[in-house]
This record gives C-alpha cells, structure tokens and sequence, in this order.
C-alpha cells in the first residue's frame, strides 16, 4: 500500500467517525455526582383523605395540579394506577413538552402512595415519593398530607421544596373545586 493509499484510508476512517459521532443518538449526560438530601412537605387539606388519596390517581382531576404550571399547558396525562403501572404527565411550556414520568411502587388507598419519579428532558435517573395521608387531629374530614421525596441532589432541595409547595397548593385549588386558577405572582 503505497503512502497515499494509506493516508486515503485514515483520512475515510476519520470522516466516518465524525459522520457517526455527529449522528448518533447520544445518551443524557450522566447527572452530576453530588451529595442526595431527602425533603419532606406538610400540609394539611379540609377534605377527607379517601377525597385526596384519589385526586392522586384520577386523570381528570391530577392533570390540573399534579406537575402543572401557571403558564404551561397539560397535554398529556396517562395514569395506570396499579403497583407497576406508570403515569405520563406532560406539561407544554413555552411550546416546549416536558414529560413528568414514573412508576407506581406502593398504593394502599387511603394511607399511602409510593412512586419512582422522573423527568427525562433533565435525567433517567429517579427519584422516590412517598405521599402518607393521615386524618388531621383536629377537624372531622380534614386530612394531614406528608411528602417525602429521596434522592433529591442537594443544590436542588430548596427548589423541590417549592415546588411540592405549589403543587400542593393546586392539588388544594382542585379539591376546592378552584382548578386553573393559579395565585398571582
């Protein structure tokens, strides 16, 4: 093989690995290594908690607060509410989808609802939820609601925080029969 023969065929091979590095699908970039906190939320509803429990699984009434935003549109909401099943809520925003994603671990109406839950625009990994319901102390048909999401990265704590927040708010809208109604800024 003479010199330029040989410069031929690494200058083809080259090129064939940048045709496929540029065209071939590439996974998510790993997310950052970083310490995991967990963050738990409270809130207490004036509705029982067999009411709450199933405002978690019913599609109607969960695609108007659950992963919901004041600007986003919810185009997509898919709930397959048994251990195993998955759900699909998918929430337009800026005329960009971003999917909310997850699998069902633990349903025992009306105490306890366990989940894995992702978001596969940011990453695959997921995280856990475990949402226990509870009569509140005082007041007949009032709830205790408590959330506790594991594995949350730590520089995102205060951000998921305000986030179950807010979609506690929405979940307390729709039982109020109040849905869509988003606070002011």
């Amino acid at each position: 093989m003479s010199g330029y023969e040989l410069l031929a065929v690494i200058v083809f091979f080259l090129i064939g690995y940048w045709i496929v590095d540029y065209f071939w699908p590439k996974k998510k970039a790993a997310p950052p290594a970083g310490e995991r906190v967990t963050v738990r939320v409270s809130r207490r509803f004036e509705s029982p908690p067999e009411r709450v429990f199933d405002a978690w699984l019913d599609p109607a009434s969960a695609g108007k607060w659950l992963f919901a935003t004041p600007a986003g549109e919810m185009v997509r909401v898919e709930i397959d509410a048994r251990v195993g099943g998955a759900f699909n809520f998918t929430d337009r925003r800026a005329g960009e989808d971003v999917e909310h994603t997850g699998e069902y671990l633990d349903i025992d109406r009306p105490k306890r609802l366990v989940f894995h839950f992702r978001v596969p625009k940011f990453s695959d990994e997921a995280t856990r939820i475990q949402v226990d319901l509870a009569p509140a102390a005082s007041g007949t048909g009032s709830t205790l609601l408590t959330l506790v999401h594991e594995g949350v990265f730590a520089e995102f704590a205060a951000r998921t925080e305000e986030g179950w927040k807010g979609i506690l708010e929405g979940l307390d809208r729709t039982l109020a029969g109040t849905a869509g109604t988003f606070p002011k800024p």
